[in-house]
């Protein structure tokens, strides 16, 4: 899997919002940082698949 960079903020209601910037619309949240990171690794799992499979096409 290549190494992409993920941003994570808190936002106002205390949860942890996450994006992969390389990646558009990969975005995740979680109410623990840990749980946020799970998200957007499975997150940026399935973007990476949507990519590859678009390019078969």
């Amino acid at each position: 899997m290549e190494e992409r960079q993920i941003v994570i903020r808190k936002d106002d209601a205390g949860y942890f919002i996450a994006s992969c910037p390389s990646l558009k619309g990969c975005h995740s949240y979680g109410v623990t940082l840990e749980e946020a990171l799970d998200n957007i690794k499975e997150c940026i799992q399935l973007c990476q698949e949507e990519l590859e499979e678009g390019g078969r096409n």
